[in-house]
């Protein structure tokens, strides 16, 4: 075989190796993001463009142009959660855009950056804060960035549930959820009083997704805590 048939048949990351990085950047920043994760694998020249900013600065710039470029943007916020490098910039304006189908000025960059604080919070941490040590962090973030405490409370709320709902069905899910049901309620002066919507979805996750995983005294528990918490129940939780 000559060498032009061999390199005719050579792996495409080897064919891709003789790319200089900024042109690699070009391609990967234009290919599907659920591809970005396998690409980081291929070897490890992609897996160190993948921990870069150049990378990262490129796709926010490409994606995200109404963002502020990253050497322009000045507009950090006060709060205890903090608007982190370029490509927590990116997943967070991704987050904003694809799950509460906002925009990418600073305001909706923030909610972005509230919901992955929180879901890290509850998936990484082997033991999460309290939920209401969580949700007054959240108000307090969006009330330092100027939101009336009304909004900051909807805002912490629709964050709340869009977590829950997108936690995996696994094992440290359910105790996870166990925990939040059972967490005794604490009264606190409105914006910092949990969500009756939240606290709803907590316990049907449970009743539903997770049903076949209680046993008999965790099932009553729970169902006696529904009951004291909420006026009714509804009848597809009842019944073991």
């Amino acid at each position: 075989m000559s060498n032009q048939e061999k390199n005719n048949h050579l792996p495409l990351s080897s064919a891709f190796a003789k790319l200089p990085d900024h042109l690699l950047i070009e391609i990967f920043i234009r290919l599907r993001i659920s591809d970005w994760g396998t690409l980081s694998c291929v070897n490890k020249q992609w897996a160190h463009l993948f921990r870069q900013d150049l990378l990262w600065n490129a796709a926010l710039l490409t994606t995200f142009p109404l963002a502020a470029p990253p050497h322009l943007n000045r507009n950090t916020w006060p709060g205890p959660i903090p608007q982190g490098l370029t490509k927590r910039r990116y997943t967070a304006l991704y987050v904003s855009k694809h799950i509460f189908s906002l925009g990418e000025n600073l305001d909706d960059e923030i909610v972005g950056h509230v919901y992955l604080f929180l879901k890290e919070q509850l998936e990484i941490s082997k033991m999460p804060p309290l939920s209401g040590v969580l949700h007054g962090t959240i108000i307090d973030q969006f009330i330092a960035c100027g939101k009336s405490r009304d909004m900051a409370h909807e805002l912490a709320s629709i964050i709340w549930l869009a977590v829950v709902d997108n936690l995996e069905e696994n094992e440290q899910t359910f105790n996870l959820l166990k925990r939040l049901a059972s967490e005794g309620d604490v009264i606190l002066p409105f914006p910092y009083s949990r969500s009756y919507k939240v606290q709803w979805r907590v316990f049907e996750r449970l009743f539903t997704d997770f049903r076949d995983c209680l046993n008999h005294e965790e099932y009553c528990d729970l169902l006696a805590c529904a009951k004291q918490k909420f006026q009714q129940v509804p009848s597809v939780w009842l019944g073991y």
